[in-house]
């Protein structure tokens, strides 16, 4: 079976190919063993985070700092975290994260409905103020960081963001953009040839 590059936005997550051989656990060092020990989602490990663990030092830092980004319980919820990175991730139109972050989105909230408008209407999209405070803010940091302005702190303000939560969207938002280019530096969005 042949496998395609995506170039589309989808909630349904494809494979991604490294272009540089992971690290084989088998035969991972002792130092990145200990790397490995902390992944992000405390699940499998990823092809994506075994390529990562040829940078042992980086991949130290790496995971905590997701850990604490992504999931500390405090701040912004888990679901804005997630529209943050996918506000990144379509910026940056990293199809892998993109996927990954609005199917996440759509799990925590047990809904499709922000994702489904954001990949049929992107920028046009009908979201709740907040929802729009928050994905406007992400996507303007993401572009570049000088568009995202006072007016945008503003639009969170009044949308109900406190300062830790506004602080809580800058880090997701900021993550994604540093992630989203590892990904495509590093490999491609694939789905093999006859799949959905």
């Amino acid at each position: 079976m042949t496998a395609r590059v995506i170039h589309k936005f989808t909630r349904n997550v494809p494979q991604w190919r490294p272009r540089v051989t992971p690290v084989d656990l088998a035969e991972a060092t002792p130092a990145q063993l200990e790397a490995l020990q902390v992944t992000p989602s405390n699940t499998k490990v990823s092809e994506y985070v075994l390529t990562l663990a040829h940078d042992v030092e980086s991949l130290k830092v790496r995971s905590p700092l997701f850990n604490a980004i992504m999931y500390d319980k405090e701040g912004l919820s888990r679901s804005e975290r997630e529209l943050g990175a996918l506000g990144a991730s379509i910026v940056n139109r990293c199809i892998y994260c993109a996927a990954v972050h609005a199917s996440r989105h759509a799990q925590i909230e047990k809904d499709t409905r922000v994702t489904d408008e954001l990949f049929a209407k992107g920028e046009n999209a009908d979201l709740s103020p907040r929802d729009r405070a928050i994905f406007d803010f992400a996507r303007k940091l993401s572009a570049a960081p000088s568009e995202a302005s006072a007016e945008d702190m503003d639009a969170l303000r009044a949308a109900g963001l406190d300062e830790a939560e506004v602080l809580d969207l800058i880090l997701s938002t900021a993550l994604f953009g540093w992630a989203n280019r590892l990904m495509h530096v590093l490999g491609d969005p694939v789905r093999e040839e006859g799949s959905a």
